[in-house]
C-alpha cells in the first residue's frame, strides 16, 4: 500500500527543517495532506505528488535521461508512484529500475541525505491537465566503482547522459548538490555491534516477526542507521544501543569491519561493525525493540535464523580473538580474577528560579523511564564531558542556555534501580545563570516544564530525584538508593 499521509507530513516538515524558506511553495501540499485524498494518486488534484532518484557516479556526476512525454527534456529518472510503492524512496527506486534498467542493488544511500529527499520541487505537470506535482528527490550514489549498464524503457526514454553535478537541469537540484557536497564515494551509514565477552560468546538480538523491518523474525546484531543528528558511526551505535537496550553499557568498542548488506528496499548498505565486551546477563536487561536477547557460540549459528555475512562476521572475530587469549593473560575487563562492574552515568540539572522554585518536567506517559512522572531535566552522558552533556541537554530538551563556568556539582545519588540490576552515578548539577524560558522540544520525552515549591513537590516524583532535593536543601552532596 502506498505511504500514509502522517509518514509524508512527516518527511516533509523533517525537509523544511533543513530549508525553512520554502514552506511557502509547499504550502499546497501541506494542505492537501490534511485533506481526506491521497496525495500519492495520480488523480488527485490540484497537485499530488512524484518521485525522481538523483544517481550520483564516482566522478561526481548525475544521470539524466530523455523523458518523450517531457517533448525530449532531460531530467532524472522518475514519475508517479504505483499502489505497490511501501514509500517515497521506494517509488524513485522502482523509477530508476524501469527508466534506466539500474537495480536498487547498484545503489547506496549517502551519508549528506541519509534517504531523506535532498528537494522536494513544486512544478506544473507537462504534457498534462493543468495540476502541480511535488516532486521528492533522493540522492543514491553508486555502489560499485564503474556505472552499470543503462538499459533504457523505450516507451519513455530516449537517451541517457551523465551530466556533472554543476550542469543538473533542474535549477533547484542543481543549488542543492552543490550545496550538499556530494563526493560520489559511498561510506557506511549504518553502525552495528560485535559483543562478545571474550569468552567465545557472542550476543544476538530476535527481531520482530513483521513485516517492514529489517530481517524481521531472524537474529542480528544491534545497531541501526545513522540520523542527520549523530556527529559519527560511534555516536550512531550508542545512540542506538540506548534506545534499544539503554541498561547495556559497552566496554572496549572499537571499529571492527565494513560489511554488506541488502536493505529491505534492495539497496547496497555498508554498515561499521563495532566490537564492544559485555558480561551481563540479557534476561536483566530492558529491551525496547525486538524479541529477545541470548548469548551463542559459534558452533550453533547453523542452527539459528541469521544472513550468512553476520555469521561469517561473527566466525571471523572468533578465530581472531580465540577465547582467553594468550595463556595467562587477563582480559581488559579483568583484574585479580575479579570483573569490575561499570556504573553508567546521568546528568541532571538544577535550576532554582528567585521564588526558590525547582524547574522539573513531566515526562511522555509512553517513555521507557519513569513516564507519567515528574523528573530533573537530564540525559545520558556518553563520549562528553558531564558539564558539556548538561549544557547540550538544556539546550535540546528545554531551549535553555547554559555557560559551563557557571555549572557546580549540587548532589551525586548512587542508584541501584532493581536487584542485580546495573549501577547508576546519578550527577545533579546547579545552574546559577542562563537565558531563556523553558520550552517543550523534545515532545516525545516531556509533556510540561513547571516550577515547584520545594514544600510543594508532586507526588508522582522520579524517586531519587526527590532524594536530590532533600540532599540539596540539607546541604549533603552524597546519596546512594538501592544498595
Amino acid at each position: 500500500m502506498p505511504p500514509s499521509s502522517s509518514s509524508i507530513r512527516k518527511t516533509v516538515e523533517a525537509y523544511l527543517g533543513r530549508h525553512p524558506g520554502e514552506h511557502d511553495a509547499l504550502a499546497g501540499l501541506l494542505a492537501a495532506l490534511d485533506r481526506p485524498v491521497d496525495v500519492t494518486a495520480r488523480t488527485t488534484l490540484p497537485g499530488h505528488i512524484t518521485c525522481s532518484a538523483v544517481v550520483v557516479d564516482r566522478h561526481r556526476r548525475v544521470l539524466h535521461i530523455r523523458h518523450r512525454a517531457t517533448g525530449g527534456l532531460m531530467l532524472t529518472p522518475g514519475g508517479h508512484l504505483e499502489p505497490e510503492d511501501r514509500t517515497l524512496l521506494a517509488a524513485a527506486l522502482r523509477e530508476v529500475r524501469e527508466e534506466a534498467g539500474i537495480a536498487p542493488g547498484a545503489l547506496c544511500l549517502t551519508r549528506q541525505t541519509l534517504g531523506s529527499p535532498v528537494d522536494i520541487d513544486a512544478n506544473p505537470a507537462k504534457g498534462e491537465p493543468a495540476h502541480q506535482h511535488y516532486d521528492f528527490r533522493y540522492v543514491f550514489y553508486l555502489a560499485g566503482d564503474e556505472p552499470p549498464a543503462i538499459t533504457l524503457q523505450d516507451e519513455e526514454v530516449s537517451g541517457a547522459q551523465w551530466l556533472p553535478l554543476s550542469e543538473a537541469t533542474s535549477p533547484t537540484l542543481r543549488a542543492k548538490l552543490l550545496q550538499t557536497q556530494l563526493d560520489g564515494q559511498p561510506e557506511p551509514v549504518n553502525a552495528c555491534a560485535l559483543i562478545h565477552d571474550g569468552r567465545g560468546r557472542y550476543l544476538l538480538h530476535l527481531r520482530d516477526h513483521k513485516p517492514g523491518i529489517w530481517q524481521p523474525g531472524a537474529f542480528d546484531l544491534l545497531g541501526g542507521g545513522r540520523t542527520h543528528d549523530d556527529q559519527d558511526l560511534e555516536g550512531t551505535l550508542l545512540r542506538e544501543l540506548s534506545e534499544e537496550v539503554p541498561d547495556l553499557l559497552l566496554e572496549d568498542v572499537k571499529p571492527y569491519a565494513v560489511e554488506t548488506a541488502t536493505s529491505i528496499d534492495g539497496l547496497s548498505v555498508p554498515i561499521q561493525a563495532f566490537t564492544g565486551i559485555w558480561r551481563g546477563d540479557p534476561d536483566r536487561l530492558r529491551l525496547h525493540e525486538g524479541v529477545l536477547l541470548r548469548w551463542f557460540t559459534p558452533d550453533v549459528l547453523d542452527r539459528l535464523r541469521l544472513s550468512p555475512a553476520t555469521r561469517d562476521l561473527i566466525r571471523r572475530h572468533a578465530a581472531e580473538n580465540p577465547p582467553g587469549g594468550a595463556p595467562g593473560a587477563a582480559t581488559p575487563l579483568q583484574e585479580r580474577g575479579r570483573r569490575p562492574v561499570l556504573n553508567g552515568i546521568g546528568v541532571h540539572l538544577h535550576l532554582e528560579d528567585d521564588e526558590g522554585r525547582v524547574l522539573l518536567g513531566l515526562r511522555h506517559p509512553d517513555s521507557a523511564f519513569a513516564g507519567n512522572t515528574w523528573h530533573y531535566l537530564a540525559g545520558k552522558c556518553e563520549q562528553e564531558s558531564a558539564v558539556a552533556c548538561l549544557v547540550r541537554e538544556a539546550r535540546e530538551e528545554a531551549g535553555l542556555v547554559i555557560d559551563a563556568a557557571d555549572v557546580d556539582l549540587a548532589h551525586v545519588v548512587h542508584v541501584v534501580d532493581a536487584p542485580g540490576g546495573p549501577p547508576l552515578m546519578q550527577l545533579v548539577f546547579r545552574a546559577r545563570r542562563w537565558k531563556g524560558e523553558p520550552k517543550v522540544l523534545e515532545t516525545d520525552k516531556c509533556l510540561d516544564w513547571k516550577w515547584w515549591p520545594p514544600h510543594e513537590l508532586p507526588d508522582r516524583l522520579v524517586s531519587y530525584t526527590r532524594t536530590a532535593l532533600v540532599g540539596i536543601a540539607e546541604g549533603r552532596v552524597y546519596s546512594q538508593l538501592g544498595w
